[in-house]
């Protein structure tokens, strides 16, 4: 009961400390208890199949913690109009088990190499586990210790220098020191070492936050420029508006919204993730015959040296097999089709710039691994009532710029905004300005769409950049490079946002040397693998 007991501590205390309701300091010590009832067990009880029971406190720890943090995927509709069991169902249950088999192989190791490598081991571990979560088909990394504090910018502005995954290191730091504190403590050892381990400790938490405070109170953008920008929140039901009604129509209202709101110069109207072009999807073959298209540049007519950024559906078709990718689908004999989730940069007399979304959402955006998943599971992994087959993606992070002014735009379109290193991309290619177009509205007035736009002020530290924030049904927001959120939108409203942003060219530590700290554990997992397989075969000669 005890060792229940533990497994339930920690699956609060991981709980409580999420954005946006939560209290981030709580998993400072989160991993305390799991890592406590695993030495417990493994050092002194007399259970049978050890291991197995520790899988099992671990697993009902992280399910609970994925249950409490991530159940709003409950709300996401399948196509019958009831909410997706499957939608939070697999989420929930694969990330508790992969966070199981990696506290698992700790187990393991800790049990032939100590405690002082287990330890290490447990950190390094984590941390890669987190990297293939950012990069795998199968990615869902909103569970990522160094999000917890992304309601708080003003405790983390070294993110600037080691990014997100810096703050999951310090939190697998504090964890384990934490841990090895409290083990000195039951073991009864001098007073010397309670006391030293305890300094150490409080160093490792308060000296973080004493240099963010101060970055946070000393950093000043220095702008290159400023735009003024017009974000449109048109609040389209995505189960029964978005993507049934005429795509004149919702074109049409979308409009109305910018001239309605457009009392002054505007240098972007920025519309949402696939505000474009409602029921159907665009033919990049031919944006030169779109309406849409046609009647979106008149309306830019009226507004001179005015740019439309908006999000998009379409399609491209291909007439060469050599052309075709994984996600390519044949329609007939010599044609091939891509679909795409994209931003689309309008301006009069010019060609439409396009850039296609290539953080795709597992099970809805992308079918998994489908040249090798697809023969045998059909499409099962797209019932969350998403795509019928998977989206293509670009391989680079385009830029937007133009003719009108010194805005460089980053495109970034919902889930890509939960990607640090991705993200630092588009500023290594020269973005002085972050544009996100994102939905929201999938899972009603929940907690995901207040996380998503939480995690998207880590972004804004981590490249010190501004970022414009264009939602569907909110919320639609202005951050500036310290992460704090200047103007924002309710949720549910039909509204526009007028910003004005600043520009910012010079490139942050972190955006240079991107998730180093994640490169780093993986080295040290690798060597302390060899090292140990390195003993063995040694021990047998």
């Amino acid at each position: 009961m005890k060792y229940i007991f533990l497994s339930l501590i920690s699956a609060l205390l991981l709980s409580i400390s999420w954005p946006t309701y939560g209290i981030p300091f709580f998993i400072f010590f989160a991993f305390v208890p799991l890592l406590l009832m695993e030495q417990e067990i493994s050092k002194f009880s007399k259970i049978n199949k050890k291991g197995w029971v520790v899988f099992g406190l671990t697993y009902l720890a992280f399910f609970i913690w994925n249950v409490v943090t991530t159940g709003w995927l409950y709300h996401a509709k399948n196509p019958d109009g009831n909410n997706s069991l499957l939608a939070v169902a697999i989420p929930v249950i694969v990330n508790s088990l992969l966070m199981s088999l990696v506290f698992q192989l700790y187990y393991w190791y800790k049990k032939v190499r100590g405690t002082y490598f287990g330890l290490v081991f447990f950190v390094a571990i984590w941390l890669s586990f987190e990297r293939f979560h950012l990069n795998w088909e199968f990615t869902w990394p909103w569970l990522n210790l160094g999000n917890a504090f992304s309601e708080y910018p003003q405790l983390i502005q070294w993110y600037d220098t080691i990014g997100a995954t810096g703050g999951s290191f310090w939190i697998l730091l504090i964890n384990v020191f934490a841990f090895y504190t409290l083990r000195i403590w039951q073991a009864g050892r001098i007073r010397k070492d309670l006391v030293k381990n305890i300094s150490i400790l409080t160093a490792i938490i308060v000296l973080p936050l004493l240099i963010s405070i101060y970055k946070y109170n000393s950093y000043q953008e220095k702008p290159v420029g400023e735009v003024t920008t017009l974000l449109l929140q048109p609040k389209l039901d995505p189960y029964t508006e978005k993507y049934s009604k005429d795509s004149l129509q919702i074109l049409g209202e979308l409009l109305n919204l910018a001239e309605e709101n457009s009392k002054t110069k505007v240098d972007f109207f920025i519309a949402p993730e696939t505000a474009f072009p409602g029921n159907g999807s665009l033919s990049e073959n031919g944006f030169n015959k779109s309406t849409s298209i046609a009647i979106a540049k008149e309306f830019l007519g009226k507004h001179p040296q005015s740019i439309f950024l908006t999000g998009a559906s379409t399609h491209k078709f291909l007439f060469d097999e050599a052309d075709t990718e994984d996600y390519s689908t044949k329609i007939q004999e010599g044609v091939w089709v891509n679909s795409y989730n994209s931003a689309l940069q309008i301006i009069p007399n010019q060609e439409v710039e396009v850039y296609h979304k290539a953080k795709l959402v597992p099970g809805v955006e992308i079918f998994p691994y489908i040249r090798y998943l697809k023969p045998i599971l059909g499409d099962a992994m797209l019932d969350f009532g998403g795509a019928n087959s998977s989206l293509g993606i670009d391989k680079e992070r385009k830029v937007f710029s133009n003719r009108f002014n010194k805005a460089k735009m980053a495109p970034i379109i919902c889930y890509e905004s939960i990607y640090g290193e991705y993200v630092t991309d588009y500023v290594k290619n020269g973005a002085n300005l972050l544009a996100i177009m994102t939905n929201d509205s999938w899972w009603d007035n929940t907690e995901g769409h207040k996380q998503l736009l939480s995690y998207a002020r880590l972004r804004a530290i981590e490249t010190r950049r501004e970022i414009v924030r264009a939602a569907n049904s909110g919320i639609s927001a202005h951050i500036n490079a310290r992460g704090d959120i200047l103007q924002d939108t309710f949720y549910d409203d039909r509204t526009a946002l007028l910003v004005k942003a600043n520009l910012l060219e010079e490139k942050s530590l972190y955006t240079k040397i991107g998730d180093l700290i994640s490169r780093i554990a993986i080295f040290v997992l690798g060597f302390l693998i060899i090292y140990h397989f390195g003993e063995r075969i040694a021990s047998k000669k």
